[in-house]
């Protein structure tokens, strides 16, 4: 007898989708969280002002010594240091002549609680991008097949968004856009009349504008406009595993959640070749446990998970679990940035925006799409804003009285800023390996992340800032500022906190760690959904992705688990009876079960 009929590692933006999934089809589900769990009411500080935090909300030289990597990241700051992780308690290694920016907070809910919610499809462009240019493998399934589960799940979060009709960025579900502000408008109105095969459209986001009735007896509410998403939503009104899989998990009877426990190995069993749990160590004591389930789903992050891969090995297999092709650890992925530009847009002096969106404009790619590009592959495509400065631009000012306090008091003009984010090719020399004598002080080997971008990424970006000053220009920017064309590098690895593709999905066991169901070919009670399994990046956020994919594979899962032969449809069609199946009673019907 087994603990749970599913063992899930992670809760985070997978793993609260595989959970939520599972849970509502009648299986006992356990989540493995490696951080503590999140109380909303106790742990969110939304409602705290700025000056009722510690230091102003400023970060501290103890802050930069504790987390002298998670310090610099844009949601770092006091009210939301208990997010990130300790760098000094969580150490890895990056090789000789390469760098690799590791962001990751480890607690329920994982990085949903800090992301930037920002969520776009992938396009039958990128899915058919390898197979035709020729870089990594071919994706096994396309948007058509992906379609049905992008619908589902941008129904479900709440994904706000308008309508574009663009074959490069699809058009899903979603409730009422935030409008762009009158500087976003000017800017649009410039661009897409000098650049016709350019557009700037609202950003998509996982903030709730009209919520449906499913999502308000989750407890979620409408979102307020208040820009406080990374100290927590107390309203429900991001999306995140808190806010809304993990509640509809919960609200089952069949899940639960196991906080403050690493997982350090799936356990199988070599006589039937199948995965029987996940052995554990308690982050506080250090002692070790095992959780049995007859499924795993590995959803603890693209690197931690190929760690536990790799921790995984056996005697069969020596290079780590579920590792026939050699293919883990390897094609590290995320989204290179480094094209940024800032400018002020003239006009529009006697009006401001009310309230504070949680997002701003979006630009989908346009380079080898209605634009050609010399020198790379693939594309990018720009985020940005464009709000009045306020009352901080004061500060360091000389002055006093009445007249400077006038000053202090009156808004800026329109201030804009952007940046790319580019498609890194699916590189077999972009990989993570485990170091072989340093561990952390858990025993858990340290890991080594080997990944540099190449002349593609280069190329690209170094385009994309020559794009970007050419739209300021356009839109009549005063104080363009951008990097030199020339000489700009990308920003390192893991600056877009989208690693992916250690444990890609393909059509050949020989070639990809995934079938197209996110099950590992060599254990078939085995999943990934993490970013793991991608085989390409596109450029958009990923996010929205690895929750289809998640609950897609989910149901999969759970269809062979309740209907272990796919024959019984074709069977009661028929009305025959196969000699080597036996009638079973099911609640949907009748299957047919195999005797063996």
């Amino acid at each position: 007898m087994t603990d749970f009929d599913v063992v899930v590692v992670g809760s985070g933006i997978s793993g609260g989708w595989v959970a939520k999934e599972m849970s509502e089809q009648g299986f006992k589900v356990a989540v493995i969280e490696r951080g503590r769990a999140v109380t909303p009411e106790k742990d969110y500080t939304d409602f705290t002002d700025p000056w009722d935090i510690e230091h102003l909300n400023r970060k501290t030289e103890q802050d930069r010594r504790d987390h002298p990597i998670q310090s610099n990241v844009y949601a770092f700051q006091t009210y939301s240091r208990q997010f990130w992780v300790n760098d000094n308690d969580h150490p890895y290694e990056t090789a000789d002549n390469t760098d690799f920016i590791w962001y990751r907070g480890y607690h329920e809910g994982g990085r949903s609680i800090m992301w930037g919610r920002q969520s776009y499809r992938m396009s039958e462009i990128d899915f058919e991008a390898n197979k035709k240019d020729g870089h990594g493998v071919d994706w096994p399934e396309r948007y058509t097949d992906l379609k049905p589960w992008d619908d589902y799940v941008e129904r479900f979060a709440g994904i706000s968004g308008s309508m574009e009709g663009l074959d490069i960025l699809p058009d899903g579900v979603f409730q009422p856009p935030h409008d762009l502000t009158c500087g976003e408008e000017v800017f649009r109105d410039a661009v897409e009349t000098s650049f016709p095969g350019r557009r700037v459209i609202p950003g998509r986001v996982a903030n709730l504008t009209e919520p449906t009735q499913e999502q308000m007896e989750l407890g979620r509410g409408k979102c307020m406009a208040r820009d406080h998403c990374f100290q927590g939503c107390s309203f429900g009104a991001y999306f995140s595993s808190n806010s809304a899989t993990v509640p509809a998990a919960r609200r089952t009877g069949n899940f639960t959640l196991i906080p403050d426990r690493a997982v350090h190995k799936v356990i199988v069993d070599e006589a039937t070749g199948r995965a029987t749990g996940v052995e554990t160590v308690d982050i506080k004591t250090g002692e070790k446990s095992v959780v049995t389930a007859r499924v795993v789903f590995l959803n603890a992050g693209t690197i931690p998970t190929t760690m536990i891969l790799m921790n995984s090995a056996t005697e069969a297999a020596s290079n780590g679990l579920a590792n026939s092709s050699g293919q883990l650890g390897r094609n590290m992925m995320d989204h290179h940035s480094g094209a940024r530009g800032s400018a002020i847009i003239p006009g529009n002096l006697d009006k401001h925006t009310f309230g504070r969106r949680p997002n701003g404009f979006y630009i989908p790619r346009f380079r080898n799409h209605t634009e050609e590009a010399e020198g790379f592959v693939r594309g990018y495509g720009y985020q940005g804003r464009v709000l009045r400065d306020r009352w901080w631009t004061s500060l360091g000012k000389k002055g006093v009285g009445e007249s400077f306090k006038a000053e202090a008091r009156t808004p800026g003009p329109w201030r804009m800023g952007m940046v790319a984010f580019g498609e890194v090719l699916p590189n077999e020399k972009n990989h993570v390996r485990m170091h072989q004598s340093k561990t952390d002080q858990w025993g858990f080997p340290v890991p080594v992340l080997d990944v540099a971008w190449g002349d593609n990424e280069r190329n690209m970006v170094r385009q994309a800032v020559r794009d970007t000053r050419a739209m300021l220009e356009a839109a009549g920017g005063i104080d363009i500022q951008t990097d030199d064309p020339d000489t700009v590098e990308p920003a390192p690895p893991g600056i877009g906190i989208h690693e992916m593709g250690t444990a890609r999905m393909g059509f050949d066991p020989k070639t990809s760690v995934l079938n197209k169901w996110n099950q590992t070919w060599d254990i078939p009670n085995l999943f990934v959904t993490d970013g793991s399994f991608m085989a390409s990046g596109g450029c958009q956020n990923p996010s929205l992705t690895y929750m289809a994919f998640s609950a897609r594979a989910a149901n999969h899962a759970a269809e062979k688990m309740k209907y272990p032969c796919r024959q019984w449809c074709l069977l009661r069609r028929k009305k025959a009876r196969c000699k080597t199946h036996k009638p079973h009673k099911y609640k949907r019907g009748y299957h047919y079960e195999t005797q063996s």
